[in-house]
Order: C-alpha cells, then structure tokens, then sequence
C-alpha cells in the first residue's frame, strides 16, 4: 500500500474537488436567492440539476471506465468539471436576473457531467489497483474520509470566498479541477488490462447476471447510501436556512457552524476505513448501528425545537452517517467482479446523488411546516435505511454479502454441482471395475493353460 501512497492522494483530491464545487453552496445559498431575487426552491435547484445530471450520467460513465479504463474517463470528466465552474462564475459575473441564474444552472449542468465521470469511477479504480481485501477497505476508507473533509471544509471556504465576491464559490472550481487533473496525469499509475474490454451486448448481459443473482442486497445498499446523502444535505439546507433567517449567523461564522457536524461525518468515516479491515460481518453491524444512531438522533431533534439540540445531536447522527458509508463504499466494491465492479459502483454513487438532490427541494417544501413533521420524515428514513441494512445484507462465513434468495440459489447450484460431480465419480468407479473384471478374467484364462494362437505369417516369395 506505501508503494501507491501518492496514487491516493491524487484520487484522494478528486471526491475533496467534486465535494467542495457542490457544498459550497449550502451556506451562500439565501445569498444567491437575493442577488438573483429568486425563490428558495429554485436556489435548491442549483444543487438538484447538477445531482440530477450526474444520476442519469454515472452509469454510462461506470460502462466506459470498464469498457476504456478508468483514468481515461476521470481526466476529461475533470476538464468537463472545470467548464461548467467557469461558464458558473462568468455567468454571475457579468449578468443578473433570471438571464443569470438560467445560465449558472447550465453551468451546474455542465459540472453534473463533470461530477458523473470523476468521483464514481475513483471507487471501482481503488479496488482494481489492490488485490489484499484489508488494503482495498483502508484505501477505500481514505476516499470516504476525503470526501467528509470536503464537506467539512466547504462550508466554511464557501463562506469565507463569498465575504469577498459572491459568486466567487463558482470561480474557485476551474482552479481546483485543474489542480486534481495535474495530479492524476502524473501520479495515478493505473494498472494493466490483462482481459479484453466487454463488448456493450457482453456488458449489459453482465450486468443483467449480477443485479438478477445480487440485486437484493445490492439494491438495499443502493437504497442506504441514497438514505444517507438525503438526511446530510437535507438537514444542511435546514441548518443554513435556519442560522441565517433566525440567528442572523452569516460568513465564516455559519460556516463553522455547519463544519461541526461535517467534521463529525468525517472522522467516523476515517476510523471506520480503518477498523472494517476484510469483516463483512463487521461492515453490516457497523453499519446498522451508525443508521440506527442518526435515527435517534432526528427523533429526538423533532422533540426539541431548538438550534443547539439540532447542531448537537445532528453532530452525533453524522458520525453514524460517516461510520456507514466506508462499509458500503468495501460491501459493494468487494462483492462484486471486477468486470462490473465500474458500472455497479457508478450506480451506487447515482442513488447517492439521488440523495443529494431530493434532501435540499424536500426540506425547502417542508421548512415552513411543523417542526416535528420535518425530523419525523427524516427521522423515519433513516429507520429505512437501517432495516435495509438488518434485514437485506447478509454476509456469507466466507465473507461475502448476499441475501436469502442468493443464498438459497447458491445452495441449489452447489447440490448440482456436487450431484454431477457424484454421477462422474459413479462413472470412473463403474469403469474402474470393469478394467478389474477384466484382468481378472485373463488372469484366469492364463492359469487354466491358455495361451493365445501365435500369429502367422505368410512365406516370402523370395
């Protein structure tokens, strides 16, 4: 794993990159609804499109980093990226009104592309570059954990970049996209194809085979990791929403109000990479405990309408968040071959952004209403989110997950396979025994005197 140290931080600095050009605008968003003078619904949309793009887009992006290798899909996703932040930042720059804010939204637009094709695709790179189960959960550990740092530091960067332009958030993304290109050009060593790519017929098939033999834990961890971006992002638009109308808390100051629970997510995730190891049975506990954390944790928020009991019970369902999200990043990338491993990875991280875009709109919707009902809803996703993980992810003794219906077909194709393996072993016992009898019987002929005719030959003319 030293070996490749330099390797993970460039990929490490892509989920930190891809991070920090969506959550940077969680706490300047009353900014831009004034600026633009636009609704709180279409300010959450700035979040939304750029989520919405990168659903429909990562599982076309997880085909070609299969199909053409996965750095040949991040470096242009990067460049993608890297536009639509400056298409953003130029928009706000030198336009207003409605013509500004359609605009910024092709921006986000473009940045959704980018986002389909950089940080989905760095998942299934790091199970491809370690063959040890321990190095592939650590490393995967790692990108979580960079990923939560740029949650913790978005906040507040975005906030304190805001304090001199605004609009600024959107101008910082070209420079941070070039900076991870440079990085994965000259770092990241990606390691050889030693198969032929899949032909698209080949892929969908594959994947057809896997999803019918898998889906039902896969499609529960999908679901989980969808739960679980839902209640950061929706309770982050409530947080910002909230300090801001309520306490008048603007700047730096909202931002590193916002970073405490962030940072909680984060140092779970780091702890959790590296306590899993190779345990799937660990990972699903783990797992089932941080969901059934955060559930309590916004149950009890609905009960007290009160910001500190918010940010400080919020701080403790994060780090459940952040302890759950390692174990599915390992339980996915692990639990499946590689062949696939690009494209069902990409569709975890598209449940993922579905989270992301449907937490900021919803909890607009909401914020108006009793306070109860709105952590009553969050609250009773997260209970999804942990029965999912009780009931539908079931690791096998040797490790790998599945569910009862996996289980009873892989018991059925076991017993076939031991039933043909007896009829073969009937088969070389029944000829073993007529190779006996047969010596026997001319073992016997020869001691009653028998011997065979010896062979004539014809006289030579000559």
């Amino acid at each position: 794993m030293s070996d490749k140290k330099w390797d993970l931080v460039a990929l490490a600095s892509i989920p930190v990159i891809m991070t920090l050009g969506n959550s940077m605008l969680i706490p300047i968003l009353p900014q831009i609804e004034r600026e633009l003078k636009v609704s709180s619904f279409k300010v959450s949309m700035l979040i939304t499109v750029y989520a919405v793009v990168a659903i429909l887009l990562i599982p076309l992006a997880g085909y070609l980093s299969d199909r053409f290798g996965r750095k040949a899909v991040i470096i242009p996703s990067l460049v993608i990226a890297a536009v639509g932040g400056a298409v953003a930042g130029g928009a706000a720059w030198f336009m207003s009104g409605n013509i500004a804010y359609w605009t910024i939204l092709g921006g986000r637009f473009l940045q959704g592309v980018g986002a389909a094709g950089a940080f989905p695709i760095v998942i299934p790179l790091v199970g491809d570059m370690f063959k040890n189960e321990d190095e592939v959960s650590k490393s995967l550990g790692i990108i979580e954990t960079s990923n939560t740092f740029g949650k913790v530091l978005s906040p507040i960067l975005g906030a304190a970049l805001a304090v001199w332009l605004w609009y600024s958030p959107f101008l910082a993304i070209p420079v941070l996209c070039l900076i991870s290109l440079v990085l994965v050009v000259f770092l990241v060593k990606t390691p050889k194809r030693k198969e032929k790519p899949p032909t698209f017929s080949e892929f969908v098939a594959s994947i057809r085979d896997v999803l019918k033999v898998k889906g039902r834990w896969l499609y529960a961890l999908f679901a989980i990791g969808g739960i679980c971006m839902f209640l950061i992002f929706g309770v982050l638009y409530y947080l910002s929403e909230t300090l801001e109308s309520e306490f008048a808390l603007k700047g730096v100051v909202k931002g590193l109000v916002l970073a405490i629970p962030l940072a909680s997510l984060c140092l779970a995730s780091f702890l959790a990479g590296k306590w899993i190891g190779k345990n799937k049975s660990r990972m699903k506990w783990l797992g089932f405990a941080g969901l059934a954390l955060v559930t309590v944790s916004l149950g009890i928020i609905g009960l007290f309408d009160n910001i500190y009991v918010v940010v400080g019970l919020f701080t403790l369902g994060s780090a459940g968040i952040g302890a759950a999200l390692p174990c599915l990043d390992t339980l996915i990338t692990e639990g499946v071959d590689k062949k696939q491993r690009g494209t069902i990875t990409a569709l975890f991280s598209s449940m993922r952004f579905i989270g992301v875009s449907l937490g900021p709109p919803i909890v607009s919707l909401l914020i108006g209403s009793h306070h109860f009902l709105l952590f009553g809803i969050l609250a009773a996703s997260g209970a999804v989110g942990g029965l999912l993980t009780l009931l539908a992810v079931k690791p096998e003794k040797r490790g790998e997950p599945t569910s009862g219906s996996h289980s009873k077909q892989d018991d059925q194709e076991k017993q076939g396979e031991q039933d043909e393996q007896g009829n073969h072993d009937n088969k070389e016992k029944e000829d073993g025994h007529d190779k006996l009898r047969k010596r026997r019987v001319q073992e016997s002929e020869t001691d009653q005197g028998y011997r065979p005719s010896p062979l004539r030959r014809k006289k030579s003319p000559y």
